[in-house]
């Protein structure tokens, strides 16, 4: 079964602050995806609303787990996560 994190920004961190862990949390998905990580895509999501901030698809709940553990935006609290198992239909 697949998984989605959504991850929301704490509520008093400064953009500054996500923009200046971006090129680490970067580093780190790219790195997670090339060792073969079950990441399947990522992004922040197009809205003003701070409660969606971005998402990742993971193949299972053990690999994102695994990435959240040591995602930079989580381990220097800028965000918050929510693990959610998803029964995706794959079309095609």
């Amino acid at each position: 079964m697949e998984c989605v994190v959504i991850y929301t920004v704490r509520e008093g961190i400064d953009r500054s602050r996500v923009m200046e862990t971006y090129p680490r949390h970067k580093a780190y998905y790219e790195a997670f995806h090339a060792e073969g990580g079950g990441l399947v895509a990522l992004g922040p999501f197009q809205t003003a609303d701070p409660e969606l901030s971005s998402m990742g698809i993971f193949t299972s709940r053990q690999e994102a787990e695994r990435f959240v553990a040591a995602d930079p935006f989580i381990t220097e609290g800028l965000a918050e996560w929510r693990l959610l198992e998803w029964n995706a239909v794959h079309l095609g």
